[in-house]
């Protein structure tokens, strides 16, 4: 018995580390915010315990390196973008600044960086452009290495009178770039060369185009099928399209709404995730609606809606699925809290909690091992 108790033991405490992830929230600091906040998050239990604070300017969308070593912010500064790299202390759970560069445009709103780490693509919603800088081996990032500013305007005179770059996404092969523009209604394909000094070019097909009026913000590929899932901001509205690996090419499958049949408030989509297990997708609503729509995601890639959750808070941006697919965790913004759902793995519908994190302005969720 005594073995038995030795080998149980062993197992909990070999298991352990993969239920606690450290969870960095990045916010809007014209309020009470200081800056990017470092939580540990259990992915058993949905329990939240926080770590430590970097002070930093409107550090508004993050990004985790691959080696989960470093992180990289946006700096919303109005027309003077930048961007900041950080090295990761797991030990004691603290960012260390390393340096900080020009975004190439006006309010930065999106990172990512590509697998190999050699580079970090932001978009600059406001000056409609989006830049590639190089990332050096101690994880500090240098100037501007390529900067493609997109012109035109859309159907909405109001919000789309120029161009306004919302996402830079990676194929899951790492061939293309997949860049929304809210005010021209395209999601734009480039194609990308990590041994390039300047490594995005244009696809043959160098974009897609949606119903006029959509605005175009978030953009997500199916973790297992050649799909992929764009939401619209402006028309409260999901296009899912087929992929083409080989070229790039995104070909339109369906048009579905974020929101129920018999809603009439203002729209303001924001953001889109898939489950773990790639049979989910969930799509966060601003404006009037304050929810999360759920839909199940068939053999074909087409959606079906499931149904509405409200975000128990108001102006929801950016949420994250644990890599366990356990719970779902969403950032209301003017409510100041980060609220926890849990999913259930045969509906996809999504349950409170009961637990949230109390932050200033919350406005973007990244989950590391």
């Amino acid at each position: 018995m005594r073995f038995i108790g030795f080998l149980l033991a062993c197992f909990v405490a070999a298991t352990a580390p993969a239920q606690n992830y450290y969870m960095f929230v990045g916010t809007y600091t014209s309020g009470q915010s200081e800056g990017i906040y470092v939580y540990r998050f259990n992915t058993l239990t949905g329990d939240a315990s926080r770590i430590s604070t970097f002070a930093s300017k409107n550090p508004s969308y993050l990004c985790i390196s691959p080696n989960g070593k470093y992180l990289y912010a946006v700096n919303e500064n109005g027309q003077n973008g930048e961007v900041s790299s950080f090295v990761f202390d797991r030990g004691t759970g603290q960012l260390h600044f390393i340096n900080k560069q020009s975004s190439g445009g006006a309010d930065p709103c999106y990172i990512t960086e590509d697998k190999s780490s050699r580079w970090v693509f932001v978009a600059n919603y406001s000056s409609g452009s989006l830049s590639a800088l190089p990332v050096k081996a101690d994880g500090s990032l240098g100037p501007i290495a390529q900067n493609i500013q997109h012109t035109g305007t859309g159907a909405n005179k109001e919000r789309q009178e120029k161009a306004h770059v919302h996402s830079t996404v990676l194929s899951p092969d790492q061939h293309y770039l997949y860049t929304a523009d809210l005010g021209l209604d395209r999601e734009f394909i480039y194609r990308f060369d990590p041994e390039k000094k300047m490594p995005l070019s244009p696809a043959k097909d160098s974009f897609v185009a949606v119903d006029p009026g959509s605005g175009p913000r978030h953009f997500v590929f199916h973790p297992t099928k050649p799909y992929a899932y764009l939401i619209d901001e402006l028309s409260g509205t999901v296009d899912v399209f087929s992929f083409n690996s080989v070229t790039g090419a995104l070909k339109h499958e369906q048009r579905i709404s974020s929101h129920p049949d018999n809603f009439k408030g203002q729209k303001g989509s924001a953001d889109i995730h898939i489950s773990p297990n790639g049979k989910f997708l969930y799509a966060s609503n601003r404006g009037d609606a304050n929810s999360i729509a759920i839909y199940s995601i068939d053999a074909g890639g087409k959606l079906h809606s499931k149904g509405f959750q409200s975000t128990d808070g108001v102006h929801p941006r950016n949420f994250t699925i644990d890599p366990k697919g356990h719970f779902l965790l969403v950032a209301n913004r003017d409510t100041d809290n980060v609220v926890i759902f849990s999913i259930n793995p045969q509906s996809g519908m999504l349950t409170s909690t009961g637990k949230q994190i109390k932050i200033p302005n919350p406005v973007c969720l990244k989950l590391l091992n």
